[in-house]
């Protein structure tokens, strides 16, 4: 398993290294701390628990156009490799559906993923992970939905007018991977941290609907990070932020959320409130509210617009939900549940 891990992380750097420009975009959630799998595959399994299963919904630009609409669903299961090593791996699955514009241009993902964890300290408080993800991607849309020129006569359009308009294929399926490093772990006695880099795209899949264009989506290079601090007994202060660049385009968000437990028990599940402010650059403004009631947490968001686009969204963004729910294997309770150790995110 230590050969195979180490293959892992030489591929992964590898293939982080090179790269060329080409086109197109990605889905991103302002509660992007909620969809780990998304920001990258290396920070999969940092959570406090053996089981996790993650959800959201985003529902963005209402108040502009049609609106632009986002489904995603997770799921995180962590193994030990073998109690003498403290090494661990997390598998799971993340699945995306969006839907965008007049055209019901649609997007579908299925990304199975494994991450491999090696500790790097006698305590197995501290790790090196190296993940990849991969997967089928189907994209579609429906031209019936579409006006074109040649179909005003007149002034005035008519959906039964002809359109010399042709289109050969409507759906398009490819494979699209992606990889990622992070190193996790405690600083004294309350604090945890990670930083990660991932690549998504790194084979620059081809996009395009029609087979005499050449349209491929850039590879995009994250850069992740967080920690979280104990600042009471009832009190904890979570930090966050990310950076992409992804062709010539390049995006920061982060922000901040203090947690307060009003119910505590001892198997470090809790009843909680969470209040935060995140910050997309020249983009939005996101306040966050979260209450988390045992294993279960459900999120909510809303992005105060703060783009070029103000004039028209009258600073209405998008609203988001999430929901997920962690839980230790019954096999695992008591003193084995502490043999994977990470940071409690």
């Amino acid at each position: 398993m230590k050969t195979k891990f180490v293959h892992m992380l030489v591929l992964c750097l590898a293939l982080m290294i090179q790269g060329r420009r080409t086109e197109a975009q990605d889905i991103n959630f302002s509660q992007f701390y909620d969809l780990p799998i998304l920001r990258n595959p290396a920070i999969a399994g940092l959570f406090d628990g053996d089981f996790r299963l993650t959800s959201g919904y985003r529902n963005q630009w209402q108040s502009v156009t049609v609106p632009y609409r986002t489904i995603a669903l997770g799921a995180e299961i962590k193994k030990p490799v073998s109690f003498q090593s403290g090494d661990f791996i997390t598998f799971g699955l993340q699945l995306t559906s969006d839907q965008a514009g007049d055209s019901k241009l649609s997007r579908t993902q299925v990304f199975p993923f494994l991450n491999y964890h090696k500790s790097l300290s006698s305590d197995k408080s501290t790790y090196l992970s190296a993940a990849f993800m991969g997967g089928p991607v189907m994209q579609r849309f429906d031209p019936t939905k579409l006006q074109f020129d040649d179909q005003y006569l007149g002034g005035s359009y008519n959906a039964t007018n002809p359109t010399r308009q042709s289109f050969t294929n409507t759906s398009l399926t490819y494979w699209d991977p992606a990889c990622g490093l992070s190193l996790s772990g405690e600083s004294g006695e309350n604090t945890n941290y990670y930083i990660g880099l991932g690549l998504f795209h790194f084979t620059k899949p081809r996009v395009s609907f029609q087979p005499q264009n050449d349209f491929r989506l850039n590879p995009k290079y994250v850069l992740n990070g967080g920690f979280t601090t104990r600042t009471s007994d009832y009190d904890k202060l979570t930090v966050y932020a990310d950076v992409f660049k992804q062709g010539g385009a390049a995006q920061a968000q982060g922000g901040a959320m203090l947690k307060h437990d009003l119910v505590q028990t001892d198997d470090e599940m809790a009843v909680s409130i969470t209040g935060g402010l995140f910050y997309r650059w020249n983009d939005a403004i996101i306040p966050v509210i979260k209450l988390d009631y045992y294993r279960v947490s459900v999120g909510a968001t809303y992005d105060i617009n703060v783009s070029k686009l103000v004039p028209a969204s009258m600073y209405r963004g998008g609203l988001e939900l999430t929901m997920a729910y962690r839980a230790f294997s019954p096999k695992r309770l008591g003193e084995d549940a502490y043999r994977v150790r990470c940071p409690k995110f």
